[in-house]
């Protein structure tokens, strides 16, 4: 595919083309995890390496609101490109878990307004928008815990974890795994903390893969940073 710029007719190139890679087989895989497409997702970013970066493209797939659109727009976009006001939009638009994850982690993560979004989405009543703050808090937790209130975060999961909706509760969990994994000062009261609420518990694992369960996560992953005994 030649050097676009966001012409009609590229994007309706594209869409020819996204839709010649539809296959019913992944799109039932897809669904059941709340994903309406049918693309495999490596046939998805090798077309996006053929693309490379096209930020008008990118914003005239994700128009679209077609579910592989929106995943390769997420792929060919300039991550800092995006204002705060149209990335909180772009969330609060997206529709499905593989889009609100990617816009996340491959865009919001890489934007100068993170911070920002952060605490704005955190405190959304959305349990959707929430979770993708605890997301933010979480990256933070792991590589940028300077001014984070860790204490007070283990109360929030304490508090809130338990009864939250599926995705919240995930987020969460992963952010009370990351402050045991990487903050040793704190570890005792996560692992304590996910063992009286017993979330994720009985999650079903494949062998050879880490349990979600805060206190097997934190124990697996302080395991595997060990230096190893001479």
């Amino acid at each position: 595919m030649a050097e676009v710029t966001g012409t009609g007719t590229v994007l309706a190139d594209v869409m020819a083309e996204l839709a010649a890679l539809e296959d019913p087989k992944a799109r039932a895989v897809n669904e059941r995890h709340g994903d309406d497409h049918g693309v495999n997702l490596g046939k998805l970013r090798a077309l996006a390496k053929r693309l490379k970066t096209q930020q008008e493209l990118a914003r005239d797939l994700w128009a679209t609101r077609d579910t592989a659109a929106r995943l390769l727009a997420l792929l060919i976009c300039r991550p800092k490109a995006f204002g705060r006001d149209e990335l909180d939009a772009m969330l609060r638009g997206a529709r499905t878990p593989k889009v609100q994850d990617w816009l996340v982690n491959y865009v919001v993560k890489k934007n100068p307004h993170a911070e920002e979004l952060r605490l704005l989405w955190t405190a959304d009543p959305d349990p959707v928008v929430a979770g993708a703050g605890w997301a933010l808090t979480t990256e933070r937790v792991a590589k940028r815990p300077e001014g984070l209130d860790l204490p007070a975060l283990l109360d929030a999961i304490e508090a809130d974890m338990k009864d939250a909706p599926d995705r919240l509760q995930w987020a969460m969990n992963h952010c009370l795994a990351q402050i045991g994994i990487e903050h040793p000062e704190h570890r005792a009261r996560a692992i304590a903390v996910g063992e009286r609420l017993q979330v994720l518990k009985d999650y079903p694992t494949s062998p050879g893969c880490t349990s979600p369960f805060a206190p097997d996560w934190i124990a697996e992953m302080v395991r595997r940073q060990a230096p190893p005994v001479a």
